[in-house]
């Protein structure tokens, strides 16, 4: 299956906080795309691995993605090296996106700026011809994306540009409170942590709202790029 758009997280909900409204427009408009997933997040205080892969498929069947998978690497610990670049690329090859978007380039969680080179550097390392990889016993063609986007995640990182994501937040809050044990929550009795709180629930949608009023729409999600981005003429812009 060809993916127009993939995005990867470090962690299950990664996406859906960063870039869920989106991926939700870009469903919208007849786009494939598809999450990855690099861990099951199970260093998490709340919730378990394997809660957070019920809440993952629920959350992916909201914004109605294609395909969701994950690469089961360790949540803290993994390393952006040949092993993990290798498993990255066989997804990219395997989806042959055009657009591979991830995680912030700087955090507040180490997991996320490691996640945001190590999938950076498998994009381009996935179109180099002498790298070999075979999923299912097959040997896979070379596949490069034609841009990398970065999401903003907790820090609050200047964009690069910004899509109108007007009329979408709502699908991406139903996303990101799939994840029902890691946000807000009343009436849990488990440890506190920096994202259960109600202002951190009402941050993404008053960042949405900023960014939107800076383009002069309702809501809006921001990214960063590596590399230049360019319009087919003036027009393009709003």
């Amino acid at each position: 299956m060809k993916l127009d758009i993939l995005a990867f997280g470090a962690h299950p909900d990664d996406v859906e906080l960063g870039c869920g409204a989106t991926i939700a427009k870009e469903i919208s408009l007849g786009k494939k795309v598809g999450i990855v997933d690099l861990t099951r997040g199970e260093l998490g205080t709340r919730g378990s691995a394997e809660i957070r892969d019920k809440e993952a498929e629920n959350a992916a069947e909201i914004l109605g993605v294609s395909v969701r998978e994950n690469l089961g690497f360790a949540d803290g610990f993994f390393v952006n090296d040949k092993k993990h670049q290798l498993e990255i690329i066989k997804m990219i090859r395997k989806y042959q996106p055009d657009i591979v978007l991830c995680n912030a380039v700087d955090d507040r969680h180490i997991d996320h700026p490691k996640g945001s080179k190590l999938v950076s550097d498998a994009c381009f390392l996935s179109g180099l011809l002498k790298i070999k990889t075979e999923l299912g016993g097959k040997q896979q063609e070379k596949w490069r994306p034609k841009q990398v986007y970065h999401y903003v995640q907790w820090k609050h990182l200047e964009p690069d540009f910004v899509v109108d994501v007007t009329g979408f937040m709502e699908v991406k809050m139903k996303a990101v409170m799939a994840y029902s044990s890691q946000f807000y929550d009343p009436k849990s009795n488990e440890p506190e942590t920096p994202i259960t709180s109600k202002n951190f629930t009402d941050s993404i949608l008053y960042r949405a709202k900023d960014l939107g009023r800076m383009i002069g729409v309702e809501s809006a999600e921001g990214f960063t790029v590596e590399r230049f981005v360019a319009v087919e003429n003036l027009g393009k812009l709003i």
